[in-house]
């Protein structure tokens, strides 16, 4: 440890947060441990899991130092070629690039942008982009840009993913929401944007597809709704899951009810889903993820 010189401003503390898997075996948290020391870190926070079924460990620090970031990737180094690891260094609490796609639906998006705006998401939110006009006002109350562009065939819906590559360029975005967009994306946007982009869908599927779910819902007399959030693949609703909610309900609920309850439901999944990948908590292990609360 640097002795501290009287009279001498203290160091300035870096809050780091490490992220890494690799194949499972003897002496890693020793080895990365002792990297974090090697690079003047206290750990504050630790967390670690084994996969039985891949064989894979997972492991999440946060650490202070006065190491800048070279230090501390130096320090790792070693440990990180040793087992093959895949890793992610960041500063805890740097606000994540984020592009916000939307349709007409505002319950999402409006949540997503007030955490932003109430601090309660570390995420930066440059632009989001619509393929309805529907949402410019609500956009433009929170002061972020807004783009619409119509699709209505495979040229307009081309034209829409080439701007959201676009835009992903331009923002230097780090993460893609789907905010209720209700579109399909095509397996070349999918593949671009792997894991790196999720999407929130109501639990009735796939029992109750296409449209008025809720109605349906309604009809058969469910007793539970929920959302599921989830990274996006070009498998439909399959991609790997990282958070899920119920409410339960009965036969007294309106299908006018169901839809405020299930809204609800999927602003709070989706918000706690982009929390968790904001704050680098969420690993994934072929087609499930860990989440390290």
């Amino acid at each position: 440890m640097t002795e501290h010189v009287p009279g001498a401003p203290p160091e300035r503390l870096h809050h780091w947060v490490v992220t890494l898997s690799c194949t499972d075996g003897p002496g890693i948290v020793h080895a990365v441990s002792g990297a974090m020391v090697a690079a003047r870190g206290n750990i504050t926070e630790s967390q670690q899991f084994a996969s039985l079924d891949t064989g894979r460990f997972f492991m999440r620090l946060q650490v202070e130092s006065p190491a800048g970031r070279d230090e501390v990737e130096a320090a790792l180094h070693p440990v990180t070629e040793r087992w093959g690891m895949q890793w992610h260094l960041d500063e805890v609490a740097r606000p994540l690039r984020t592009l916000v796609l939307a349709s007409t639906a505002g319950h999402c998006v409006n949540d997503l942008l007030f955490r932003q705006r109430a601090g309660q998401l570390s995420v930066e939110i440059p632009l989001v982009l619509s393929n309805h006009g529907t949402l410019r006002d609500l956009v433009d109350f929170y002061g972020v840009p807004f783009e619409s562009l119509a699709v209505t065939d495979a040229a307009s819906k081309a034209e829409f993913e080439r701007r959201v590559l676009a835009a992903v360029d331009e923002h230097d975005i780090e993460l893609v929401v789907l905010a209720r967009y209700m579109q399909i994306l095509s397996p070349e946007l999918c593949a671009a944007l792997e894991g790196r982009c999720i999407n929130i869908h109501h639990s009735f599927l796939p029992g109750f597809k296409g449209a008025n779910p809720y109605r349906q819902a309604h009809a058969r007399g469910v007793k539970l709704i929920g959302a599921t959030a989830h990274f996006v693949t070009s498998d439909l609703d399959e991609g790997p899951i990282i958070e899920q909610n119920v409410v339960r309900v009965d036969h007294s609920r309106s299908p006018a009810e169901l839809v405020a309850i299930g809204q609800d439901e999927e602003s709070r999944t989706l918000s706690q889903a982009v929390k968790w990948f904001a704050e680098r908590r969420v690993l994934v292990d072929g087609a499930r993820t860990i989440i390290f609360r």
